[in-house]
């Protein structure tokens, strides 16, 4: 009898009692209708509560609960109202498959549009699946679409997002209720820089299908994410604005069709320390380095195809700015590289006229162009401050390091023609023939802007501009060789050097040099007169960086006097002028002194002074590298500009090239030049740095570098690379080529019998003695190239000589078997 009864018992209480499947992460809980899924490591966890409809109701990241009360749910908003599936009134069916839960009967909606939802969850390799399967009733037109939405507790939670176009977002930039920014991407990775948790969230959709988010400050408080998927891309509610203030409805009306979408959605803890860790960079601040380029430094992505540097808070992109490729190099993130390639694309197609001109601007709405120059379709225009005519060099100096990046030779071809044009425009202008090109205005009376210091009257012949003109022709004159257009590539090169004589002349012969002021000029108006010698920074950095200026007595003069300067004054960081403007040299916006543009400290152009500064005294370029990072803890530099007078950050339009500082410190001191056929290193380091290790992923190779003065090391899991100066290199299986100096020619080319990975010291390489040093074993072919034809020269393999002769393309061949260490020395023979 009490067995019996026992059996009753157990039988009647099975529905109350939890069922747990622990060898598989999920656990069953039949009497509170959850579902608790926990990844192997239990950093993860989700709980989905389906007692009243159904929701997520904990993401527990490292056992702590990231939800709010209303946790993850799906959804759609009608001109009715809003429609949750945690409102569901159908009984759900909970389905447990292999390592899965199935969760049907999900259903809302109105008489607009029904909508039945099946949610399907797996625990696979370390990560949570979510499936989410809606079938639309009818074909409707919805006006907001929650598929799902992502409520978290408050604002604190996450520091921001890395979204997958390479942009982010910034918690702290939604201030006030509903402040809401949208983007067509789906992708995101949470971070919070203090416990250094993360969590990504993944989304793939049938192809076809659109993904986009949006980000907003809930009226609950909450940080909320919510994705929607459509047929098509999505428009804007609001004119072109991807951020709108106080508004949650910054996409236009989603129209659906009847029948099935469905999207699954990634989930995985990420350890932020780790994953974007900048490596050992001793001497530097890694963490704020870190910091500044995963905000600021994305800040500039506004949406796909439009990345910029004024950023998403203003609804602003300007083409006159050079440097975004440059950002692209430091940030090493290859979703930022496509979408700037995109970004190219678009403005090569929507952003050039035909006569080859560069409109300068793209905002979400009219009100800063010239009359008549903006689209509404696309936001690009002519700004109303005058013709900058550095959009036509920034496209082009863009576009020339962006290659680099993505080596991709289909895409460079496909902007030959494009850059070509935008050369030729300001080619044409030079009116007198002198090799210094033209603006559109020709006089500080026209009260126009001609360049970047939109509200500063340059005109008519602009040494800033000019100076930009020359790395342009200079860089896209290597494109024309890459894509073996000699004669092109010459023509550019020519119309460079005759520009660079022109430039260096004095100020009474027509140049820029102005001796008694020891330092470039801004600008000659076309009456002659000359202006702007008040020590504009950009442009006496300009000089010296682009190569206009090589001569080191100057260079002395410029750079001296600018630290000197900055030091006396305490400043931080260079101001755009040090002297005033006169007062009909700029606008009532830069007036009185020093104010704006008319000698306040504007960061954006730091590449220029850390550029400038490596080659004549690197720890002056360190010092405001440190400087920028140390500014960056104290505000997170989220301002446009600082005041000269106070410091302190001035300007609501925050400006990704702000940290341009940070990426002089990768181009220039650390040395990162990719190129498009291999990875290269020229580094200016000093002693404090030494030691410095960290990984750099180019085109899906993961490159291991360390770098200390004359020693430096680049290895992959195919080859290992040592040398005392800068050098190219690239390989893969069987074959390893190094260039030395990183030049486009290459050096030594190495072909192993096996895949094993190639190890190789190169002591010494100049062509009257060339010396490297084989670690690894194996049987190789050396190709030397860059000698002297026919000439013959003397071979040493651990000081067993033979001799060897140069073919008449100046190369030797050679097959070698390493059993151990061999020294290999070239000499010519005497």
């Amino acid at each position: 009898m009490s067995r019996l009864i026992s059996i009753v018992l157990i039988l009647f209480l099975l529905p109350i009692v939890s069922f747990a499947n622990t060898g598989t992460g999920l656990t069953h809980n039949l009497a509170a209708k959850t579902i608790t899924i926990t990844v192997p490591d239990k950093k993860l966890s989700i709980t989905i509560d389906y007692s009243a409809g159904c929701m997520i109701k904990r993401l527990d990241i490292n056992g702590h609960n990231t939800l709010s009360a209303n946790g993850i749910q799906t959804g759609i908003q009608t001109k009715n109202g809003e429609y949750l599936s945690v409102r569901s009134k159908a009984v759900l069916t909970v389905t447990e498959g292999a390592g899965h839960f199935i969760i049907k009967g999900i259903t809302y909606g109105d008489d607009v549009v029904k909508i039945a939802e099946t949610w399907d969850f797996e625990l696979k390799n370390g990560k949570i699946l979510w499936s989410i399967t809606r079938d639309y009733s009818n074909s409707a037109v919805l006006e907001d679409m929650a598929f799902p939405k992502w409520n978290f507790a408050d604002l604190s939670v996450w520091k921001g997002g890395i979204l997958d176009n390479g942009g982010m977002v910034w918690c702290k930039y939604l201030k006030q209720i509903n402040d809401t920014y949208g983007v067509h991407t789906g992708g995101v990775t949470f971070w919070n820089a203090q416990s250094g948790d993360g969590l990504r969230i993944t989304p793939t959709s049938k192809a076809g299908n659109s993904v986009a988010s949006k980000y907003s400050h809930s009226n609950k408080n909450e940080f909320t994410c919510a994705q929607i998927i459509s047929d098509s891309t999505l428009g804007q509610r609001y004119n072109l604005s991807r951020f709108v203030s106080k508004k949650a409805d910054v996409f236009a009306p989603v129209e659906i069709k009847k029948g099935k979408v469905s999207v699954q959605y990634e989930l995985q803890y990420v350890d932020y320390f780790a994953k974007y860790s900048r490596g050992t960079l001793n001497g530097i601040d890694a963490l704020s380095v870190r910091e500044l380029l995963n905000t600021t430094g994305r800040y500039g992505v506004v949406d796909n195809n439009i990345v910029g540097g004024n950023g998403w808070l203003t609804n602003w992109k300007c083409m006159h700015e050079p440097f975004f490729a440059q950002i692209g190099m430091a940030l090493n993130d290859k979703n930022y590289t496509r979408n700037f390639s995109a970004t190219l694309d678009q403005e090569r197609d929507q952003a050039m006229l035909p006569d080859g001109r560069v409109l300068s601007r793209w905002h979400n709405v009219p009100g800063d162009e010239i009359p008549g120059t903006y689209n509404t379709q696309t936001g690009y225009y002519e700004a109303m401050w005058g013709y900058t005519v550095d959009s036509q060099t920034g496209y082009v100096i863009n576009a020339s390091e962006q290659f680099d990046l993505n080596g991709d030779i289909k895409w460079l071809k496909s902007h030959q023609e494009s850059c070509e044009r935008a050369l030729a425009w300001l080619i044409k202008r030079d009116s007198n023939n002198n090799g210094i090109f033209e603006m559109v205005n020709n006089n500080v009376a026209e009260k126009k802007a001609s360049d970047w210091l939109d509200i500063v009257w340059a005109s008519y012949e602009n040494a800033f501009v000019n100076a930009q003109m020359y790395e342009a022709l200079k860089l896209w004159a290597d494109c024309e060789k890459t894509l073996n257009n000699p004669e092109k590539s010459a023509y550019y090169h020519s119309v460079a050097e005759r520009l660079k004589a022109a430039f260096n002349k004095p100020v009474e012969q027509g140049g820029f040099w102005s001796a008694d002021k020891k330092q470039y000029v801004y600008w000659r108006d076309n009456d002659g007169s000359v202006h702007g010698d008040n020590l504009v920074t950009p442009v006496n950095f300009a000089a010296i960086a682009f190569g206009l200026c090589d001569d080191k007595t100057r260079i002395a003069q410029i750079l001296g006097q600018i630290e000197q300067r900055t030091t006396n004054e305490h400043l931080f960081h260079w101001p755009l002028c040090f002297d005033s403007f006169k007062r009909e040299e700029v606008s009532d916006g830069n007036w009185p002194f020093p104010k704006y543009e008319n000698g306040d400290i504007f960061p954006t152009w730091g590449y220029l002074g850390v550029r400038a500064y490596t080659a004549y005294n690197k720890d002056i370029a360190l010092k405001y590298v440190r400087n920028i990072l140390a500014q960056y803890q104290k505000d997170g530099l989220s301002s446009q500009r600082y005041s000269r007078v106070t410091q302190h950050g001035l300007g609501e339009d925050i400006l990704a090239g702000i940290c341009t500082t940070i990426t002089g410190l990768y181009r220039d001191i650390y040395g990162i030049r990719p190129k498009w056929n291999r990875m290269g290193l020229e580094p200016n380091m000093t002693e404090a740095l030494n030691g410095t290790q960290f990984s750099y992923t180019l085109r899906d190779i993961v490159y291991q570098l360390k770098l200390n003065v004359n020693d430096y090391t680049i290895h992959t899991n195919t080859f290992s690379v040592n040398s005392k100066e800068s050098f190219g290199v690239s390989g893969g299986r069987h074959k390893l080529t190094y260039y030395h100096n990183n030049q486009d020619t290459a050096s030594l080319q190495i072909q192993s019998a096996s895949a094993k990975p190639v190890k190789i010291n190169v002591n010494s390489w100049n062509y009257d003695a060339i010396s490297w040093t084989m670690l690894s074993k194996d049987t190789y072919n050396f190709t030397i190239t860059g000698l002297d034809a026919g000439s013959v020269y003397q071979l040493l393999i651990n000081n067993t000589i033979q001799h060897i002769k140069a073919d008449s393309d100046g190369r030797v061949t050679l097959k070698k078997a390493c059993n151990g260490t061999l020294n290999f020395q070239v000499k010519k023979s005497v």
